[in-house]
C-alpha cells in the first residue's frame, strides 16, 4: 500500500484532501500538521519525513500570512523555499512522487491576458517572493516534481474570502469589496480532487501547471456572487484597492491559464459559480 503524506494538515486544501480519503482507500494517508512536519525546522524536518518514509508527498503546507510576511521575511523564506528545497531533495532521493502548491502571486500583476506557466515571474511583495524561490529549488532538487500554481483559495474550512464575506453580510448592511484586482477563484475541494487524479493518472509529466476555477472576475464581483448565493440582503460597493492599503501589494491581474493541465490531465475544470454553489449545499 502507498502511503501519501500531506503537509498543511489543518489548511484549507490539506482539510479538503482529507474528507476524501475514504474514497480512496487503497492508499495510506499520513496528514501532518506543523508538529509532524515542521518546515520551520530543517533537521527536525529532515527526520520527519525519513519516519513517515511516503511513497507521494502532497505539500499543501506553506506560510501563507501575506502581509505579515512583509515583516518576516526570514520565516517566509524558512518554509516556502528552505523546507521545500528539503522536501524535494528528499523526494528525488528516495524516488518520492511530489506535488508541491504554489501561487498566482509569483506574478506581478501587469499583465491583461491571460497567464500561462511559462509567463514572466516577478512577484511583488514578499510572500509571493518566497513562493517563486520555492518553486525554482523545488524543480532544481527534483526535476520529477509537479508544481500547481492556484489562486484565490478557498473552502468550507478555515479563513477564506467566502467565509468572510459570509460573515459581513449577515453582520452589516453595507460593505465595501476591491473592484481592481482580477483573477478567478479556486475551490480547495475541486484542487484536492485534482491532485489526487494526476496521482491516479497512468502518467506523470513533471513541471509547473496552473489551476483555478474557470470565469474572469474582480474580487467584487465574487463578493456580489456570495450575496446572490446566499440571498444576502446586505449592499456591496466596489472600491479601489488604494481604499485599503495593505502592508503587501497585491497582483492587479493574475488570473491563470490552465489549458496545460486540462490537455495533459484530461482535467474537467468547473466554473467558479458552479463549484461556489457548493459551499451553500
Amino acid at each position: 500500500m502507498k502511503k501519501i503524506l500531506v503537509t498543511g494538515k489543518t489548511g484549507q486544501l490539506g482539510s479538503e484532501l482529507s474528507v476524501l480519503v475514504p474514497a480512496y482507500p487503497q492508499y495510506e494517508w499520513v496528514f501532518a500538521d506543523r508538529n509532524k512536519a515542521t518546515l520551520h525546522n530543517l533537521k527536525l524536518l529532515q527526520s520527519q519525513l525519513e519516519d513517515i518514509n511516503p511513497d507521494i508527498i502532497f505539500n499543501c503546507g506553506a506560510y501563507t500570512a501575506v502581509d505579515k510576511a512583509e515583516s518576516e521575511r526570514d520565516l517566509a523564506f524558512r518554509i516556502n523555499q528552505e523546507a521545500v528545497e528539503l522536501i524535494a531533495k528528499y523526494s528525488a532521493e528516495n524516488n518520492v512522487k511530489l506535488i508541491h502548491i504554489s501561487t498566482d502571486y509569483v506574478f506581478d500583476g501587469s499583465s491583461s491576458i491571460a497567464l500561462n506557466e511559462e509567463a514572466k515571474t516577478n512577484p511583488i511583495n514578499v510572500y509571493g517572493e518566497s513562493k517563486l524561490t520555492g518553486e525554482i529549488a523545488c524543480l532544481k532538487e527534483n526535476r520529477e516534481s509537479i508544481i500547481i500554481r492556484t489562486s484565490w483559495v478557498y473552502s468550507k474550512f478555515g479563513n477564506n474570502f467566502v467565509k468572510t464575506m459570509q460573515r459581513l453580510m449577515q453582520e452589516r448592511d453595507e460593505i465595501n469589496v476591491v473592484n481592481d484586482q482580477i483573477g478567478s477563484p479556486t475551490y480547495a475541494a475541486d484542487l484536492a480532487q485534482v491532485m489526487i487524479d494526476i496521482v491516479e493518472s497512468p502518467k506523470w509529466i513533471p513541471g509547473i501547471y496552473n489551476y483555478s476555477n474557470e470565469g474572469e472576475i474582480s474580487w467584487y464581483e465574487f463578493a456580489l456572487s456570495i450575496k446572490e448565493l446566499g440571498n444576502y440582503n446586505c449592499r456591496v460597493g466596489g472600491v479601489p484597492s488604494s481604499s485599503y492599503p495593505t502592508p503587501a501589494r497585491r497582483p492587479r491581474f493574475s488570473l491563470l491559464n490552465k489549458e496545460k493541465i486540462k490537455k495533459v490531465y484530461n482535467v474537467d475544470i468547473p466554473h467558479y459559480k458552479e463549484s461556489l454553489k457548493k459551499m451553500f449545499i
